[in-house]
């Protein structure tokens, strides 16, 4: 596996810039995924890894089933929170591609939407089996197929705003597709197995809330940083409309996909 230069500084300004907002309007969107894999593979005891764990729910989650839980990223913002969330919780800044655990020291490992943004994500997936123990499983999560997803729009409204993306680079749904998710696990010497789609909803109260949480993400602060906190702001008021409740809420629809592997 070649090596290509890592990531963690930049997505640990990207990320870390709203952790908080983050952690209180976005991350949950994403805990009916979480809960569907943990529920699989967590019980009381388990060693639990979540890798790129962000603002730490996932973790979380797993601590309350009794797991003895760690995580990794490279935003201290969001491991500030983690912490605080699971103050029993082992959290630490690393790289994807280089985790600071020994060989098979997890029973589950798990990476929400996170091998994605490593410079080398087979490196990354990589490093997740050599930590898993050999009767172990590792998730990888990413977006679900895009077509007829009503979230994949939100993605779409920031595509004007962001810098060029360089030749040939992945675009948010590239792992979305069966073939290439299967193979990314391969190449990474991983054995994959199921494919588990979850059905998500994003719900927010209000358009204030919800350019808050869509704001959170990294990649909306990339935008902001290549235009403006306004123009942002306006696209995804624009992206939101269609979805807009009686109540002046607003509900869209998401999907992720789940791939269990084993490692070796």
């Amino acid at each position: 596996m070649t090596d290509k230069p890592r990531t963690s500084t930049v997505n640990a300004k990207l990320w870390g810039a709203r952790a908080r907002d983050w952690a209180d309007l976005q991350e949950g969107q994403m805990k009916p995924a979480y809960e569907a894999m943990l529920s699989r593979f967590v019980t009381a005891g388990t060693r639990y890894l979540d890798v790129g764990c962000g603002s730490g729910m996932a973790a979380q989650v797993a601590a309350a089933r009794g797991a003895k839980v760690s995580g990794t990223d490279a935003a201290d913002p969001m491991l500030a929170i983690a912490r605080e969330r699971t103050p029993g919780g082992d959290f630490r800044n690393a790289d994807l591609e280089e985790l600071p655990f020994a060989n098979a020291t997890f029973g589950f490992v798990t990476g929400f939407n996170a091998f994605q943004y490593a410079g080398n994500p087979v490196k990354a997936l990589a490093e997740a089996g050599r930590v898993t123990k050999p009767d172990g499983h590792i998730v990888v999560m990413t977006w679900g197929p895009p077509d007829n997803m009503q979230a994949a729009s939100l993605l779409a409204a920031l595509r004007p705003l962001l810098p060029a993306p360089p030749p040939g680079a992945p675009g948010p749904f590239a792992l979305s597709d069966e073939t290439a998710l299967r193979a990314l696990a391969t190449s990474a010497g991983l054995t994959p197995g199921d494919i588990v789609d979850v059905e998500c909803a994003f719900q927010y109260a209000d358009l204030a809330i919800g350019q808050r949480a869509l704001g959170s993400a990294g990649v909306a602060v990339r935008a902001v940083e290549n235009s403006s906190d306004a123009a942002v702001d306006e696209a995804h008021a624009k992206a939101l409309a269609p979805f807009r409740q009686a109540d002046g809420s607003y509900r869209i629809q998401a999907s992720f996909r789940c791939l269990i592997a084993r490692p070796g």
